[in-house]
């Protein structure tokens, strides 16, 4: 089985325009797709990769330009603090939840198979989908189907699970389907529960709050002229990372100095989001949904 299929691969790799000699981070490590393509561009240079999932481990690289960190990518300063690397000259994210990760019933990511609540990228971690379902106020459940699922009658599919989860705890997927099944809109129903899903994972893994400290990072980690590129699969992280390109922050507008002119810690490459082709699509359906969006840090 293959692990996953890089999105995008020529493209984003591309984009970091690779110097032979540069120092590169890959902070979604994965099934180490863009890693290789990354060091098969590099002579003396380096790179850094980062995953928090124990499965990743299976795909490291024996390389002596390549360095693993088993960690989020929030911890992306501290490391490269440790490994006494300053800056470099690019960072790619490839965000979202691997084919690997949809496709092992036991990690609870996906409502195609019968398997425990757990939704956990990193595994030692203690809070699982099915915590946040049993024990969350209707008020914090609400919070996350309305914000992480854009989810219409979130009010509705929230009071269902307090009802039901008073008369049996939810510990397996079948729960949760056999629970909202009644609350599916018709010819909609995968894409409903995809949305489900996809709250309660951001929820588990705090997706956005831990994108959002990385892309912070990158404003001191990047060399001016070095590259920032990434993938997203949602509206959500594709609208933080937008922003982020666009004035340096998530709201607002950017801040502008005395004369002023906008201060903004990148510019985007590609004035126009990049997106993979029909033949990409059709030879990997989960490329369907992706976005590349490509920075560059300035001088």
């Amino acid at each position: 089985m293959i692990y996953h299929t890089p999105v995008l691969l020529k493209e984003s790799v591309e984009g970091l325009k690779i110097k032979p000699n540069g120092i590169y981070v890959d902070v979604t490590f994965g099934g180490g797709g863009h890693s290789r393509e990354i060091l098969n561009q590099l002579k003396t240079g380096k790179l850094i990769a980062f995953d928090q999932d124990e499965d990743a481990l299976k795909n490291l690289i024996d390389d002596k330009r390549f360095l693993f960190a088993h960690h989020n990518f929030r911890f992306l300063k501290n490391f490269l603090k440790y490994y006494k690397i300053n800056q470099v000259d690019g960072i790619i994210a490839d965000l979202g939840v691997s084919s690997h990760h949809f496709d092992q019933p036991e990690r609870g990511f996906s409502f195609r198979f019968e398997g425990k609540l757990d939704m956990r990228m990193n595994q030692q971690a203690k809070v699982s989908a099915a915590d946040i379902l049993n024990n969350y106020e209707e008020r914090e459940l609400l919070r996350i189907f309305w914000e992480y699922g854009e989810l219409q009658n979130a009010r509705t599919l929230t009071k269902a699970i307090i009802n039901g989860r008073s008369s049996k705890t939810l510990t397996d997927i079948k729960d949760l389907v056999d629970l909202i099944m009644p609350f599916l809109p018709k010819h909609a129903e995968h894409k409903f529960l995809a949305k489900v899903f996809q709250a309660l994972r951001i929820e588990v893994n705090r997706e956005m709050e831990y994108l959002q400290s990385m892309l912070l990072q990158t404003i001191d980690v990047i060399k001016p002229g070095g590259r920032l590129v990434v993938l997203t699969y949602h509206s959500l992280e594709d609208r933080l990372v937008k922003n982020f390109i666009k004035s340096g922050k998530f709201e607002g507008e950017a801040e502008k100095d005395f004369y002023g002119n906008l201060k903004v810690p990148f510019v985007a490459v590609n004035r126009k989001i990049i997106i993979p082709s029909e033949k990409e699509i059709n030879e990997n359906n989960r490329a369907r949904s992706a976005k590349l969006r490509i920075a560059e840090r300035v001088l």
